[in-house]
């Protein structure tokens, strides 16, 4: 029986800081699912809430902004009505059963940044599985789920763990093109201050680490490199 992968998209939110619609990021999805499928995995879409789910539009190829119209990957996938059907109608995470997969990945986009934290069922089967040592891996913004999750000696999860996530250099950027401070907080501060040892690379360059089971993806451009290092985790070679 081939693997399960658990994938987590967040469902449609509103941004507080600049009152416009949210969701998660294609990509984030998308390329993670494409490395997976190839491989002859099964992927699970799922989201917090349950229900039909939405691409920030920035991430969405066909955007008039333009700014991922260079993602032909996405593109390729959103252009198949089998593929966008899974977003119709996800699966709340609480209707889960953990011990149906053999490693959880959460996706990020802007979303996650108003409503992973709060969210304990979510921050609960993340650390399901790294308890269980399954790889668990978060890309981009999702990361910030990290910043709630304890062991059982009440330790924060990423204490003295190497890890990644959308970095300062990334968040400088997105304030200046936007002309206002984007995100209500930011995960490279908010990791450190955990005692994290929180590595990147340059701005928006393909960049994953794994330390053990707990793997993350820097941002957006990042979610080949995750997934490659989910199937090394899960002891899966050979792919390219």
């Amino acid at each position: 029986m081939s693997k399960q992968i658990l994938m987590i998209v967040a469902n449609p939110s509103i941004s507080t800081t600049l009152g416009v619609p949210v969701g998660f990021w294609a990509s984030e999805l998308i390329h993670p699912y494409d490395v997976f499928t190839k491989a002859g995995l099964q992927v699970f879409i799922a989201s917090p809430q349950g229900g039909k789910v939405e691409f920030d539009n920035f991430s969405d190829p066909r955007d008039a902004s333009g700014y991922s119209q260079d993602d032909t990957l996405s593109l390729e996938y959103i252009q198949q009505p089998k593929f966008m059907q899974l977003l119709e109608n996800t699966p709340a995470i609480a209707s889960l059963n953990p011990d149906d997969f053999d490693a959880i990945v959460v996706c990020g986009g802007q979303s996650p940044m108003f409503t992973f934290r709060q969210n304990t069922v979510l921050v609960d089967l993340f650390l399901k599985f790294y308890a269980d040592h399954k790889p668990s891996a978060a890309l981009c913004h999702g990361t910030c789920l990290l910043l709630e999750a304890k062991l059982n000696n009440g330790s924060p999860l990423i204490q003295g763990k190497t890890m990644t996530g959308f970095a300062n250099s990334e968040e400088d950027y997105a304030d200046h093109v936007v002309g206002q401070k984007v995100m209500p907080f930011r995960i490279e501060d908010e990791a450190k201050k955990l005692g994290a040892n929180f590595v990147t690379k340059e701005a928006f360059a393909p960049h994953a680490v794994r330390d053990g089971h707990l793997i993350t993806g820097q941002q957006q451009n990042s979610g080949t490199e995750t997934a490659k290092l989910v199937l090394d985790a899960l002891g899966i070679t050979g792919v390219s």
